[in-house]
């Protein structure tokens, strides 16, 4: 696709981004609104901080790497942000887990991208709201496109701010980082975590602001120690990839990114505006929003506070499973057909359950397996190993074979070249084995899921050939 033009990045006229076609009326003077209570919601075993404030339609704002909701209110350009943005609407702000005053993660054993998106989801539940924009800052603009993708129905525009689809280079990627330059911000981090120097770097001119500065670096201080910065920052650098996703972004989105921002070149802001379909594109001068953050606020507030009502969703990014018990034919025969028919039940209703525990939805039955999908390829697999477990306590095997993509929606039922190959991969896999496609296994990177190389296949009636690949109980 090709880069943005002239017109496409120049947004910031009066009704040319906005979906309401109204641009919020800006105060002259900006009452500071006061810093709202502190809730949280439990997301398995840990507790995620969130607040509210505002009134009107729901904006999610997902925080970037050092964020602390309660210690943000002390930094005035950000309380002078977030009082903006919840001028136009229900502003709702939390700390991911392993940031602020959420619970801390160990630093060997960070969640996958998948888990992050079940904390927007809880705290979206926890405060009632059933559609959202949703905005996300630095690494947090990964997070808001998986959700956005795999949620569609939940999220009616996505703002993107000084973010990337990926930070380290490829081959088909040359504006991604090299990967020393990534160990050069981890040595940084460690050493110059919450202290002036970080400052000096990521905000110039407004560093001379000394209280501001002080405030600044103690929040970031607070959510989280040097150790912790330096190891989130590497494992955001080193796992993030959500390219793969940015055409299924179905909903209005608006890319912001500032010219000379120092951790994420202009280009990624480019690429995303370039891949995401229709997406606005607008580029700030200077380094940071601290700069200019009442025109940044006006401008999301622009674009976000439309609404849009009753849009038809009809592609979702998702991670489709297929099972099925292996010999079924020969036990079938060997049992007679009310035992049969008894077993079939009992496997039915137990990998029923297995679904529902793990949150994926059952597409149809296919006789003797399940065809099911998930908003995440780690919960997709650990919902196949534990049918699988599950069909060995009732004295069957089964077989189970899962892949990522993008499927068109047809009312319960999805379809798609991605329903395709997991069908195909399903097939191939050997009796109690989870057979998953590279593009599974490329998004389970920090998972902690291992897996074996299984080779090349050709899968019937799917271009190319697929790298497969078994996973380790």
């Amino acid at each position: 696709m090709k880069p943005p033009t002239p017109l496409d990045i120049d947004c910031r006229i009066p009704g040319t981004c906005g979906l309401a076609g109204q641009r919020p009326r800006r105060r002259d003077k900006l009452s500071l609104m006061d810093a709202p209570e502190t809730s949280y919601v439990a997301v398995g075993d840990a507790d995620v901080a969130f607040q509210v404030l505002g009134e009107g339609p729901d904006l999610l704002y997902c925080i970037g790497l050092g964020s602390n909701i309660e210690l943000m209110w002390d930094v005035r350009p950000i309380a002078e942000f977030f009082s903006q943005l919840a001028s136009f609407g229900r502003l709702i702000i939390f700390d991911r887990r392993g940031t602020g005053v959420s619970d801390a993660i160990p630093n060997d054993s960070f969640p996958p991208w998948e888990d992050w998106s079940d904390d927007m989801r809880a705290v979206l539940d926890a405060t009632g709201s059933e559609h959202a924009a949703l905005v996300g800052e630095g690494e947090a603009g990964a997070m808001a496109v998986l959700f956005a993708v795999t949620n569609p129905h939940r999220v009616h525009a996505l703002g993107l701010l000084n973010t990337t689809a990926r930070y380290l280079v490829a081959d088909d990627y040359p504006i991604g980082l090299d990967p020393g330059l990534v160990d050069l911000g981890v040595d940084f981090l460690k050493t110059n975590w919450g202290k002036r120097a970080l400052a000096d770097y990521l905000l110039g001119p407004i560093a001379e602001d000394t209280d501001f500065v002080r405030a600044w670096l103690r929040q970031g201080r607070a959510s989280m120690t040097p150790r912790t910065a330096a190891t989130q920052y590497r494992h955001i650098a080193e796992t993030i990839d959500v390219r793969g996703a940015l055409g299924l972004v179905q909903a209005p989105t608006i890319v912001m990114h500032h010219r000379d921002d120092p951790g994420i070149p202009i280009s990624h802001g480019q690429y995303l505006a370039a891949h995401i379909p229709a997406a606005k594109f607008v580029e700030w001068p200077g380094l940071t929003d601290f700069e200019i953050m009442g025109d940044v606020a006006e401008e999301l507030g622009l674009f976000l506070t439309g609404e849009r009502h009753g849009f038809e969703i009809d592609r979702i990014l998702t991670t489709v499973l297929f099972t099925d018990i292996v010999g079924s034919t020969e036990r079938a025969a060997s049992l007679g057909d009310r035992q049969w028919h008894r077993l079939l039940d009992a496997h039915d209703a137990a990998i029923r359950q297995v679904f529902h525990d793990h949150r994926g939805r059952e597409i149809k039955t296919t006789g003797d397996g399940f065809m099911a999908c998930f908003d995440g390829p780690g919960r997709a697999v650990r919902c196949a190993q534990a049918v699988t477990a599950r069909a060995s306590e009732l004295g069957v095997e089964i077989r189970a074979g899962l892949h990522t993509g993008e499927c068109q929606v047809r009312g319960d039922d999805i379809a798609g070249l991605a329903v395709h190959i997991a069908a195909r991969i399903g097939a191939l896999a050997a009796p109690s084995e989870v057979l998953v496609s590279s593009t599974v296994k490329d998004l389970l990177i920090g998972s902690g899921i291992t897996m074996q190389d299984r080779g090349q296949f050709d899968l019937k009636g799917v271009p190319d050939s697929w790298r497969l690949f078994m996973v380790q109980t």
